[in-house]
């Protein structure tokens, strides 16, 4: 008789600075080390939204992405909160700081593969404190696009070979569902 795949021991199949390979059972996933989880910036000013492009690595091309970050991800910070954490990167990613936020609570991104969550936080009522761009060799660019225009935005960076976080979805959802591309 087999064991459940979620009965069966964990193991550590590799193990580096951010990630480590695991398995259990027949499932093959990574995870962040340390439990280190991220914080998504859902950041709207007005009828603008603020994204954010930059080069990813495992994709070989830049990704329009919503601001986000590591949460606890030095050792010093291993009790860092998820505001803390998406304040500090909302403005080293986008030079602007939120006066109101919002827990919009925590999600998974790819859960048959990657055990890392997000907790989702909505920033409002932002000021331009600076113009962003990352800490050095991020290299972000930063896009304030009308949610009006967003699907049409998004569409001709797709078209440009730009590549699309997943969780722009929740911008570009309900166009979908009304037949919009």
């Amino acid at each position: 008789m087999s064991v459940p795949d979620h009965d069966a021991p964990e193991e550590i199949m590799w193990s580096g600075d951010w990630i480590t390979a695991k398995k259990r059972g027949r499932w093959e996933y990574v995870s962040r080390v340390r439990n280190i989880r991220a914080a998504v910036i859902l950041a709207l000013d007005g009828d603008d939204v603020i994204l954010v492009e930059q080069y990813r690595v495992p994709l070989g091309r830049n990704c329009m992405e919503l601001p986000a970050g590591l949460v606890g991800d030095l050792e010093s910070e291993a009790d860092e909160s998820a505001f803390a954490a998406a304040a500090r990167e909302l403005e080293e990613e986008t030079g602007y700081r939120a006066q109101q936020w919002d827990n919009l609570g925590e999600y998974f991104s790819s859960p048959g593969m990657v055990s890392e969550s997000f907790t989702l936080l909505k920033a409002t009522q932002l000021d331009r404190i600076g113009n962003g761009g990352g800490v050095d060799g991020e290299n972000i660019t930063v896009h304030r696009v009308k949610r009006g225009d967003l699907n049409r935005f998004c569409a001709e960076q797709r078209a440009m070979g730009k590549a699309m976080d997943v969780k722009l979805l929740l911008l570009l959802g309900a166009g979908f569902l009304q037949g919009k591309d």
